[in-house]
């Protein structure tokens, strides 16, 4: 056993009570109830940078909430690596659907992880996986140093679209200057079969509002006679999709890449069971746009869901009313070459063009961001297909995401370094849902993982640049 594994080994407890920690502290960005405890996370991440050995690290205020900035510089010859995480976490309702306590973490086997999971909001998405890289910045310091410079920049707002991050990283590109930027917000194929994001698609996240009559009426009174904004809000949904689940929206497919041949038959060369696929989310058949596989459905195609619907009455028992206003949260993913703006004002148009006589509409763009395709013939990604390799004995795979992190393709504009995705979490972690968990072996793993990676692009980068 190496001296790093021998490191993890002794601290293993400590490393999960002190992720427990963090886990305990409700940071929902997206409800400002929990603007205090939002806040009080930053500060404990804070403490983790200091205690683990950066010279620098300071909470640095915009206009939402803080980011922590904290870094190591110990030779300016040596390569910058820019750790970015998040914070912040996902909504935990509905609350009757979880086993526990969201935020109150506990260990379970289940038959994926029969080694533990850690059941908790936020233990994969991304305080697990952020917190990661901090044990490794530790393992490092206490065990064989650290061979480049590290700075991390974890924020506060991702999952609310990471507007004041923007402002932040266009204010600083000094103090965030790097030859790479690192980052764990994704998963792998499985714990036996590794593989690396090569991709993540864009977002448009919007808003519609439907209204009718200026009060909500007597749907006996005057059903079938007044525009009911619920009943017309669900038939401008649903013609938002053909036959074929095409998305109808003028100009939406425009500017969508399509991959060749070669690279769709690369693509399907990953390990995948539709049956398993089928069975872990208890369906009896797969959805999706004609033409294409499942994967590539939730990878290389746009996509158009509704996160949320509601309008009139939705208390116990009846009241038989038309209701005034009905509303809806339409997100989008798009793929390379869609623009977050253009597709956001096409879809606009489109929803307001289709309102019949008898309802006004109101469309809201909340937030979005770039598609990012990240090149496979660059040091970054041999420097983690390498550690990739080395921790888990097999070659990783390189595979296209379907979420989205708005913020990478800015970081490459801004900064103009690359960005590479070194995911542990796997696609049954039940991020963004009831019972969100992170297996112990996948949170250790990391942790053993991410310190090849400093040590291959270290070397990497000397070789290159020599």
């Amino acid at each position: 056993m190496n001296i790093h594994k021998k490191y993890i080994e002794k601290h293993q407890k400590r490393f999960l009570e002190e992720l427990f920690d963090l886990l305990r502290i409700p940071s929902v960005s997206a409800d400002p109830a929990y603007a205090n405890e939002v806040i009080r996370t930053a500060q404990a991440v804070k403490e983790q940078l200091e205690k683990v050995g950066c010279d620098s690290v300071e909470i640095c205020e915009t206009d939402g909430y803080p980011i922590v900035y904290g870094e190591k510089i110990i030779d300016s010859k040596l390569p910058t690596i820019l750790v970015y995480g998040h914070y912040d976490v996902q909504p935990a309702d509905p609350l009757e659907l979880w086993d526990n306590d969201p935020f109150e973490p506990i260990i379970k086997t289940t038959d994926i992880h029969p080694e533990g999971a850690i059941f908790a909001r936020g233990s994969c998405d991304d305080k697990g996986q952020m917190f990661m890289h901090i044990k490794a910045f530790e393992l490092l310091q206490q065990t064989s140093g650290l061979p480049c410079n590290v700075k991390f920049m974890i924020e506060g707002e991702e999952e609310v679209g990471s507007e004041n991050l923007e402002v932040f990283v266009k204010k600083n590109k000094e103090k965030l200057a790097n030859d790479v930027i690192l980052i764990s917000d994704t998963g792998m194929l499985s714990n036996t079969q590794p593989s690396i994001t090569t991709g993540l698609r864009g977002l448009s996240y919007m808003e519609v509002e439907v209204t009718g009559p200026n009060r909500d009426l007597h749907s006996g009174l005057y059903g079938g006679a007044v525009a009911n904004p619920i009943n017309i809000l669900t038939q401008m949904i649903a013609s938002l999709h053909d036959q074929h689940n095409h998305i109808t929206i003028p100009g939406f497919y425009d500017k969508v890449e399509e991959l060749s041949k070669a690279k769709r038959e690369e693509m399907a060369k990953a390990p995948f069971s539709l049956e398993a696929y089928k069975n872990a989310l208890n369906i009896e058949a797969v959805y999706g746009e004609k033409g294409y596989s499942t994967n590539e459905r939730k990878s290389i195609r746009p996509s158009l869901d509704v996160n949320g619907i509601w309008g009139g009455y939705m208390g116990e028992g009846s009241k038989t009313v038309i209701a005034s206003k009905a509303y809806a949260k339409i997100s989008m993913r798009l793929v390379p070459n869609q623009n977050w703006k253009e597709i956001s004002r096409l879809f606009a148009e489109h929803f307001t063009s289709i309102a019949p006589a008898g309802v006004t509409v109101k469309v809201t763009e909340h937030h979005g961001g770039e598609a990012y395709v990240t090149p496979t013939d660059g040091i970054e990604y041999q420097a983690a297909s390498k550690a990739y390799e080395d921790a888990f004995e097999i070659k990783p795979i390189p595979v296209r995401d379907g979420g989205s992190i708005p913020i990478v393709a800015l970081f490459e504009e801004s900064l103009g370094s690359k960005t590479i995705l070194m995911g542990f979490g796997l696609d049954s972690d039940a991020i963004h849902s009831p019972n969100e968990h992170y297996g112990v072996f996948n949170f250790l793993k990391g942790i053993e993982t991410i310190p090849l990676f400093y040590q291959n692009f270290t070397q990497l980068f000397l070789e290159k640049n020599r």
